[in-house]
């Protein structure tokens, strides 16, 4: 009888171990993933019924928690979507979330490692748990100027930056959409609506790109070659290069032309000032075989080509080719083939440039807030690249003033003011080009950095929608 007892005690005790363990790895080590599961309804419940932070922009909400008369307690407000879409993404109770609404997804919700003591606090206070607000570094009159600058129907993007510190200023792009059709709590009517979205041409609610579309960057990737001619010290100021009109490609039956729309054709030999000003390919070119392909893929990876980080929304890494062809050396020295960049990216080499050769690293905060206003991070300027030396650096300015000066930018002239800038357009194969300009002023001391693209558009075009454009910005900045 005695062995019946200790063998029901042995198998109780095992069956309560059993029952303790399952109970300490759901608790302890499967909690995240359970939390994360898709079908977990009393976490989306949980979620959605919080009072997420608010996104800011110079003090004023673009993202808010309003409370709602249903299960969820709080419904996610987006104001002045369409211009902020592409930053703050959306918090869906059917899509997730996207963008900064992803990226501080543990801050805005209070879930952050910051917010502990907040969070016990709340426990034992029974206080309604509230998330930290974040305030961007971007300008709002900026950030409005250069989306009205996009015009509806067009594909395009404009990021503005400050280049000794790396805050973005403004980033915007078109197609947009209203962030509100996927925050709703009626699934069917979100569904639809994002459906629809999808059906939009060059819309995709799911990226910003600025920062996640990879574009031919035409000739703003000259300002790369400029600077390995010039780092590898094969190249100088008083470099004379042949300048023909058509250069034969080595090992095809094809020839690389020159710009025809500058006054390459004057010149049968130039020097970089005036193959910059003009954008004479067959410069480029050759430049391009004389320091090599490895010397040019090390100056595009010191700019920041592929290179993967997070502003802290994720960037994607722009990309440089790997190749022992001559051909495809001279197109890619050229912003064509196999070259693809973001907006942010051609930014970036002009803000390296601006900033006497240093790189600083991107980024969207300002600041993050507690709900009792107490400062749970404020992002200090960090140190991206040391991308070339001060004095490639002045050179490189004084040639794109004389881009602007005298060349193809002359429309983002500034009656007093230096301003320096490089156009760029990149042909794309089925479609229209891709019309660029990136540049900074004042030149001898920038206080702004600017990139604009323009997509599948005629020369004509892209030359009224960039450099203009790029002039009331940067004007705008230094009329402040």
């Amino acid at each position: 009888m005695n062995q019946a007892i200790r063998n029901s005690w042995i198998v109780a005790l095992a069956m309560f171990l059993a029952i303790l363990a399952s109970l300490t790895y759901v608790q302890f080590f499967a909690a995240d993933e359970l939390n994360a599961n898709p079908i977990n309804n009393r976490q989306l419940y949980k979620e959605f019924g919080q009072n997420r932070g608010s996104i800011l922009v110079d003090g004023a909400p673009i993202a808010e928690s309003v409370p709602s008369n249903d299960q969820f307690n709080y419904q996610r407000v987006y104001n002045n979507p369409e211009v902020y879409s592409a930053l703050t993404g959306y918090f869906s109770l059917v899509h997730g979330s996207s963008q900064l609404e992803q990226a501080l997804s543990d801050e805005l919700s209070g879930n952050s490692d910051q917010q502990f003591y907040d969070r016990l606090v709340q426990i034992f206070s029974g206080a309604q748990a509230q998330g930290a607000s974040v305030e961007l570094t971007i300008d709002p009159q900026l950030q409005q100027m250069a989306y009205d600058l996009i015009p509806d129907g067009q594909r395009g993007s404009i990021v503005m930056m400050d280049p000794k510190t790396g805050d973005i200023l403004a980033m915007v792009s078109k197609p947009s959409y209203d962030t509100n059709l996927l925050a709703g709590h009626d699934t069917q009517a979100v569904e639809a609506n994002m459906d629809q979205l999808l059906s939009v041409p060059g819309l995709s609610p799911y990226l910003n790109p600025a920062t996640q579309s990879l574009l031919a960057p035409g000739s703003t990737f000259k300002l790369v070659d400029a600077a390995a001619a010039l780092e590898t010290g094969k190249f100088n100021a008083e470099s004379v290069i042949p300048n023909p009109q058509a250069l034969p490609l080595p090992g095809t039956t094809i020839s690389l032309p020159n710009y025809t729309n500058g006054a390459c054709a004057s010149r049968s030999e130039a020097d970089i000032q005036f193959a910059l000003e003009q954008s004479c390919n067959t410069v480029f070119a050759q430049i391009a075989w004389e320091v090599g392909q490895d010397a040019l893929a090390e100056q595009a990876e010191k700019f920041g080509f592929g290179e993967t980080f997070s502003i802290p929304t994720p960037v994607t890494a722009s990309s440089f080719p790997e190749t022992e062809d001559q051909a495809e050396l001279a197109l890619s020295s050229i912003g064509q083939g196999s070259v693809t960049a973001t907006p942010l990216q051609v930014a970036m080499i002009s803000a390296a440039i601006a900033n006497n050769g240093v790189q600083m690293t991107p980024n969207l905060i300002k600041t993050v807030r507690a709900p009792d206003l107490s400062v749970l991070d404020e992002p200090e300027p960090k140190v991206l690249n040391e991308s070339i030396s001060p004095g490639t650096a002045a050179q490189l300015t004084d040639w794109m003033v004389s881009v602007v000066d005298n060349g193809t930018a002359s429309a983002a002239r500034i009656p007093g003011v230096k301003v320096a800038g490089k156009t760029g357009t990149a042909e794309v194969q089925d479609r229209g080009d891709n019309a660029w300009f990136t540049g900074f002023a004042p030149a001898d001391d920038p206080e702004v950095v600017i990139s604009i693209v323009m997509e599948n558009v005629d020369l004509a075009t892209g030359s009224q929608l960039t450099t203009p454009s790029a002039q009331k910005l940067l004007e705008a900045v230094l009329n402040k």
